[in-house]
């Protein structure tokens, strides 16, 4: 049953994230550089980014310079390090800009 199934993921989440913390722990020690970068999630096609009200009070309209478009969603904002393990991440309204969360 699918409940059941998401009660069990959710109930394992705190044992996810310990070993998460400890893989990340031990792939940070002794790393001198590190990688941020973004990346959008669009929550609808752009015909409908103003009318949209998938997660009203959070999501908003950005620009993705790769593909010259606005878009409605978010943002993902990932740190990563040089052997390409994600350190940590945040998820942020589509409009804040990559250097706002660098800083």
């Amino acid at each position: 049953e699918y409940s059941r199934f998401v009660r069990r993921c959710n109930a394992l989440l705190p044992s996810i994230q310990v070993i998460r913390q400890a893989l990340v722990f031990k792939e940070v020690e002794g790393m001198s550089v590190s990688i941020i970068d973004s990346f959008p999630i669009p929550l609808c096609q752009p015909i409908r980014n103003f009318r949209s009200k998938v997660l009203g009070d959070y999501a908003n309209v950005g620009y993705n310079a790769t593909k010259g478009q606005y878009f409605y969603g978010c943002k993902c904002h990932a740190l990563v390090s040089e052997s390409g393990y994600v350190i940590d991440y945040t998820i942020t309204p589509a409009s804040i800009a990559d250097s706002t969360m660098a800083e």
